[in-house]
């Protein structure tokens, strides 16, 4: 019975993923019942709008012994900015004109709150930050924009600044300050922690909650469908074949412009269009069941698909071996609101996911989990902006209550090429934990999200998450370049580069989310 099941929904979906993708992605709003879906793009909160800003202030010799800085005699050749007024900004870094310089040294900030007017402590900013980035010989690597930069550092609501930067050897050229604003933030139930790790009925509590609470405000953007007496459960083999079923009506949601999306952000919500309507803020979680059900029919996009180097990911092969955790529910782009006019257009992918790498984004931790949208607008401006990135680095992100982001854009069941492990970003994924981890524990749901994402995107490309993964170099300061080397398929940073991410308290963490992943995938 379940093997005459599963045939008839392959013969079904057979038939709907033939369809041309413009016909076939404004009907997957018209199923949401069954897949677990937000009933509609239009249902969703609006998007905020996201300005942003980012203030380029450029150093200056702070002198031989500047008191107020806290100086010294050897200070001859520091560099920084004295207290001043700026704009609004929550996130600062510094940038400098040779991207193959490394700043040896010191850099230190003061921050004004822009809620009390209180000056902080001096904050140390992470200097090393080389080793992120695109792999040398790629054209994101070799890029005529790209900067030497520092880590970011996330200090909240401020409107005033000093720095100071001390080098141990002489300082790069061109040091400026980066002073990002994110925008207006919008604190919604995404960013909440999450009420359960466990699909009930293919969604989360959360979502299946956020939907009952905005069904109401669906004001006529779909055609109008008849609604089943008893629908069945989300998530189910039933419930998968009802949709697939459903697809086949071809409900209209009207142009995309209808959406309030512009090219860009139909782009970036066209490559999950298959997981979730156009325009959706997060794509929903699954049951183990229905994940596996999901495997053979998921698409490449339509750019993965021209590209002459790339392959398509090995789905058949894990199909055939259903070793995949349930797929976690993803806030999107959309979700998060990223600006995407400020991105390159187009998507680049690798072949492949063999392996993943965990890292820190070296913020710090002073930040609520209804704040991390802005976190990530932040880094994502410093990513693209200041350090002359294509988009953001990281493929995935995961914030201090376990939520998980889409980071870079071109789908995240596809293999995009990120700009995370420098050497190592051909046939790998990257994830950023929000935080500091170097002396601060990361708390236990940011291990159970690393390890459930990690058990649906690996077990997509038939990985083991606890077997070794092997990797060619694209060099870097460990693995000179063409050198194959074995990995964890879990791993981080520091396997692959000399430096301290993704901190010592995170990556004494990494061997428990191994073993948790491949439980969820349902290994021994």
């Amino acid at each position: 019975m379940r093997a005459s099941l599963a045939s008839s929904i392959a013969v079904t979906c057979a038939a709907v993923l033939a369809l041309p993708v413009s016909f076939v992605a404004p009907a997957a709003a018209a199923v949401p019942s069954a897949l677990g879906l937000p009933p509609t793009s239009t249902a969703q909160p609006p998007a905020p709008e996201l300005p942003g800003s980012t203030q380029s202030l450029p150093l200056e010799p702070l002198g031989g012994a500047d008191r107020a800085l806290g100086g010294g005699a050897d200070d001859s050749g520091a560099q920084g900015l004295a207290r001043r007024d700026v704009r609004p900004f929550a996130l600062v870094g510094v940038v400098w004109d040779d991207p193959t310089a490394a700043l040896h040294g010191t850099v230190q900030v003061r921050t004004r709150s822009a809620a009390d007017g209180a000056w902080s402590e001096w904050q140390d900013v992470e200097t090393h930050n080389e080793e992120h980035g695109a792999d040398p010989d790629t054209a994101e690597g070799a890029g005529r924009a790209l900067k030497g930069s520092t880590a970011p550092l996330w200090v909240g609501a401020s409107d005033g600044v000093e720095i100071r930067v001390r080098g141990e050897e002489g300082l790069p050229e061109g040091l400026r300050l980066e002073l990002v604003d994110p925008g207006e933030s919008r604190e919604t139930a995404e960013a909440a922690p999450p009420a359960a790790t466990t699909p009930t009925n293919g969604a989360t509590a959360a979502t299946a909650a956020h939907i009952s609470t905005n069904t109401h405000t669906n004001t006529g953007a779909t055609a109008a469908t008849p609604r089943a007496a008893a629908p069945p459960a989300p998530g189910t083999p039933a419930g998968l074949l009802a949709a697939s079923a459903s697809l086949t009506a071809l409900g209209s949601l009207g142009s995309l412009g209808s959406l309030g999306l512009s090219a860009a952000e139909a782009a970036a919500s066209g490559v999950n269009s298959r997981l979730a309507p156009y325009g959706a803020s997060w794509i929903p979680a699954l049951s183990k069941e229905a994940t596996e059900l999901t495997i053979p029919y998921l698409p490449r996009s339509e750019e993965a698909a021209k590209a002459p180097s790339v392959q398509a990911p090995a789905l058949p092969a894990a199909a055939a071996k259903p070793y995949i955790g349930p797929r976690p529910k993803i806030i999107t782009r959309k979700g998060w609101g990223a600006d995407e006019s400020i991105r390159e257009k187009g998507f680049v992918y690798t072949k492949t996911i063999k392996a993943a790498f965990v890292h820190h984004s070296a913020t710090g931790n002073n930040y609520t989990c209804a704040q991390a949208p802005s976190v990530l607008r932040s880094i994502y401006r410093y990513h693209v902006q200041s350090s002359g990135w294509r988009d953001f680095g990281y493929n995935f992100a995961v914030d201090k209550c376990g939520n998980i982001y889409e980071g870079r854009a071109g789908g995240v069941a596809q293999p995009v090429l990120g700009a995370h492990t420098l050497g190592f970003n051909t046939n790998s994924m990257g994830i950023a934990v929000l935080g500091t981890f170097t002396k601060s524990a990361p708390p236990a749901a940011v291990v159970t999200a690393v390890a459930r994402l990690t058990a649906w995107k690996l077990g997509l490309h038939g990985v083991n998450p606890k077997a070794a993964a092997y990797l060619v170099s694209g060099g870097g300061n460990l693995y000179k370049k063409g050198s194959t080397v074995k990995f964890n398929a879990i791993a981080g940073h520091r396997d692959g580069f000399a430096t301290e991410c993704p901190g010592a308290r995170l990556y004494g963490k990494l061997g428990t989310a191994r073993t948790s992943s491949a439980k969820y995938q349902g290994r021994s």
